[in-house]
C-alpha cells in the first residue's frame, strides 16, 4: 500500500489504542517514562530488566520485522541502567543492551538497526560470564546512523554524527563525524554554526500536535470507509 487510504476517523482512533496499549501494557514496563512520550506500534517494544527511564517527549518506533529492544543485565544488583534523554528518537529495529549503565542525552537519535552495548557479554576466557563491561554514554544531539554499533567504554560527544555501518570502539570527541570500521573521525563540524535539535522542534508540543492533526486532515480528506476497505481486501495497482 504506497499511500494511507484509511479515512481520518479511523487513524484517529488508530492512534488512540497505540496509546492506550503503551500506558496499560508497555509503561509500567520503565522505571519512568517522561510527558509527551510518543510509542509507534508499542506491542513491538520490548524491555527487559531495569531501570529503564525515558525522558520527556520521547519518540520510540517500532515494527514486526525490527522490534525495539531495550535490556538490562548485570552479575551486580547496583549496576545496569539505560535512561533515554527527552526529545531523543529510537527508530526500528534499535537495540541497547547495559550491563553497567548506556546513558543517552536528549534530542539523540538513533536509525534503524543501531545497537549499543556496555558489555562484551562472554568473558574471553570464561564463557559463561557476561565477560567486562563499561559505561556507554551519548551526548545531547547525538546522530547514530543505520546499523552502527557502539561498544562499551564509549563516550560521544555533543552534536556528533555516526556514520552509518560504523562500529566505535572508542571515544568521539563533540562536533565530529565518525565513520568506519573501527571508527575514526572522518571530519569536524563547525562548533559555531547554529544547530536546529529535536528539543527545538519540541518548543511547543501542542501547536506541533495542532500541526500534525491538521496535517492529517488534510491528507486523509477524501478517504472513505469503502474505499480504504477496497484497498485491503481488494488491492489494485496504484493503491
Amino acid at each position: 500500500m504506497r499511500k494511507d487510504h484509511r479515512p481520518y476517523a479511523v487513524k484517529k482512533a488508530y492512534l488512540r489504542f497505540q496509546k492506550l496499549y503503551a500506558r496499560h501494557f508497555l509503561k509500567p514496563q520503565f522505571a519512568q517514562v517522561g510527558k509527551g512520550a510518543f510509542f509507534i506500534k508499542p506491542w513491538h517494544v520490548e524491555v527487559f530488566g531495569g531501570p529503564v527511564t525515558l525522558g520527556d517527549h520521547v519518540t520510540v518506533i517500532a515494527t514486526a520485522d525490527r522490534k525495539v529492544r531495550l535490556s538490562v543485565w548485570s552479575d551486580r544488583p547496583e549496576r545496569g541502567a539505560i535512561r533515554v534523554g527527552s526529545c531523543s528518537l529510537l527508530c526500528p529495529g534499535v537495540r541497547v543492551s547495559s550491563a553497567a549503565a548506556v546513558s543517552i542525552g536528549s534530542s539523540c537519535m538513533l536509525a534503524s538497526g543501531v545497537y549499543i552495548t556496555d558489555g562484551d557479554w562472554h568473558g574471553i576466557y570464561d564463557r559463561v560470564s557476561i565477560g567486562r563491561s563499561q559505561p556507554v554514554s551519548l551526548a545531547e544531539n547525538v546522530w547514530v546512523g543505520d546499523s552502527a554499533i557502539i561498544c562499551k567504554g564509549v563516550a560521544v560527544g555533543a552534536n556528533s554524527i555516526i556514520g552509518a555501518g560504523a562500529v566505535v570502539v572508542g571515544d568521539i570527541p563533540a562536533n565530529a563525524v565518525a565513520a568506519g570500521n573501527p571508527a575514526r573521525v572522518v571530519k569536524m563540524l563547525d562548533p559555531a554554526a547554529p544547530v536546529t535539535t529535536r528539543a527545538d522542534w519540541y518548543a511547543d508540543p501542542a501547536g506541533l500536535a495542532r500541526d500534525f492533526e491538521t496535517l492529517d486532515r488534510a491528507n486523509l480528506a477524501h478517504n472513505t470507509l469503502g474505499h480504504w476497505l477496497r484497498t485491503l481486501l481488494l488491492p489494485l495497482r496504484g493503491d
